[in-house]
This record gives C-alpha cells, structure tokens and sequence, in this order.
C-alpha cells in the first residue's frame, strides 16, 4: 500500500513540477515622466494562464516591482482584483508605450472590472500610490521592448 501511494505522488510530480519549473520572464522598464525616469523590473504575463493569473494570492511587492500584461496585439481589457491581496495602480499602455489611461489604488479583492474602453496593447501593475508618487500620469511613456521604443538587448533609460 505505501509502496502504491508513493509511486503515484512521484507520477503526479511528474505533471506539477514542471508548471512551477517554468517563472516568468523578468526585464527592465523604464517610465518616462516629466519628473525624470523611473526604473522598474516587471514579470511578464504574456500567455493566457499568465494572464488570468496576474499577481493573484502575493501579500507583498517591491516597490521597483510590477507585472506587465502583453495582450500580442490591441485589446479593450477587462481586468479585475479576484484574489489579489495588495492594492495595485494599473497602467493602460497603447502600442507605442504612451500612458493612455491610469487605474490608481485598485480594491484587493474586488470583481468591479476596471477597463479603459478602448483598446491597448499592454497593462503595467505596480504598486498601489506609485503613480502619485512618481507623479506618473496618462501620457507618460512606458519603454520597453514590447513597445519596440527601446532595443531588446539594452536596458530601458
């Protein structure tokens, strides 16, 4: 019997760890505002699973922290704060990087869909009260390669 339970916890490891085997990428974002430039390392959400997922169940980030949502190409977003435990600022970010829209000090927790009504290319999360901080406002740039307004090989400035 023991010899049966554990040859089927280590078949079942054979599916689970994989999944966990496999981190987001991390890169380098920059924010280009008319106070100066401010530097971020973001996660990046880019595949379905990833996407719903988001920043789900973590009670603590970094401030020079965030996630990045690439959608591949222009969307209207709908997103939402199920399960996600810490208050975010969620940036709506067109094709060229420009700061369309800001969601600021979103309610963990919450089903209220937050969207912009119109369609863009990416969603940044960072922290909740960055934006203010930074003095971060719609029309402000995000580099980053997915923007194609900064090369994949160097960093953000």
């Amino acid at each position: 019997m023991k010899r049966t339970i554990f040859s089927a916890l280590a078949s079942l490891s054979l599916f689970v760890l994989p999944v966990a085997a496999d981190p987001m990428e991390v890169t380098p974002l920059s924010i280009v505002t008319n106070d100066g430039v401010h530097e971020f390392s973001v996660e990046i959400a880019d595949d379905m699973e990833e996407i719903a997922f988001g920043l789900m169940e973590r009670d603590s980030m970094d401030d020079d922290k965030g996630m990045l949502f690439d959608f591949n190409q222009p969307r209207e977003p709908s997103m939402y704060m199920k399960n996600t435990l810490i208050s975010l600022d969620m940036f709506f970010i067109a094709e060229d990087g420009y700061v369309e829209m800001i969601a600021r000090n979103t309610v963990p927790g919450s089903l209220r869909t937050i969207s912009p009504g119109i369609p863009v290319r990416a969603v940044l999360e960072l922290n909740a009260g960055l934006a203010a901080e930074l003095g971060i406002q719609p029309g402000d740039t995000v580099q980053h390669p997915l923007f194609g307004n900064v090369s994949a090989d160097a960093p953000a400035e």
